[in-house]
């Protein structure tokens, strides 16, 4: 069994954290470029009339 320190790890580019493989990107690893749904919607700033107050 693999360790999680042993997964290949990149880097958020919205957030600037440190995200580890998860199997569900086995097959597009090279693909992935954010940590979460949340960064990659943020990716060209907050939309128009959006707060997060909400």
């Amino acid at each position: 069994m693999k360790k999680k320190s042993d997964l290949p790890t990149k880097t958020c580019p919205i957030c600037q954290r440190s995200f580890a493989w998860r199997k569900k990107w086995k097959d597009c690893w090279q693909e992935v470029k954010y940590c979460s749904e949340r960064c990659r919607r943020n990716r060209k700033g907050e939309a128009p009339g959006r707060s997060e107050d909400g």
